[in-house]
């Protein structure tokens, strides 16, 4: 197991979807089901789900004829080498709104959308487009 739980994450997911994968598993922890809970709720995958007790299934999505993915982009912003803080007002807007960017705050891990909303900053753990 990966000592960075989120960029192994990442990089399965993005390995995953490059490939044309339906299903990808990745090691369970409570960070990676609050992330995959919204990356569903955004419509970049289609469902998660346990597979065992140290294991998540993830469902991938895909549009259009060519079956392309909904994923286009993952990337990793703060890093254990590198940690990136911002408070509410200096969340970064991904694609003018059309990405999402997932910020760890005190009220549990959200998008920025939903950390402007609240007026909560934090830990800006990755952007997805």
């Amino acid at each position: 197991m990966a000592n960075d739980t989120i960029s192994d994450m990442l990089t399965r997911i993005r390995n995953a979807s490059s490939i044309r994968s339906k299903e990808v598993s990745i090691p369970l922890t409570r960070l990676s089901q609050r992330i995959c809970k919204i990356l569903e709720e955004e419509g970049f995958i289609e469902s998660f789900q346990r597979a065992s007790s140290k294991e998540l299934s993830i469902r991938l999505k895909y549009h259009g004829p060519e079956s392309r993915p909904c994923i286009t982009n993952l990337r990793r912003i703060s890093k254990p080498g590198l940690r990136i803080y911002a408070n509410h007002s200096e969340l970064p807007k991904i694609l003018g709104g059309m990405g999402v960017v997932i910020v760890s705050t005190s009220k549990g891990v959200l998008t920025d959308k939903q950390a402007r909303l609240s007026g909560v900053g934090g830990e800006i753990l990755c952007s997805i487009w």
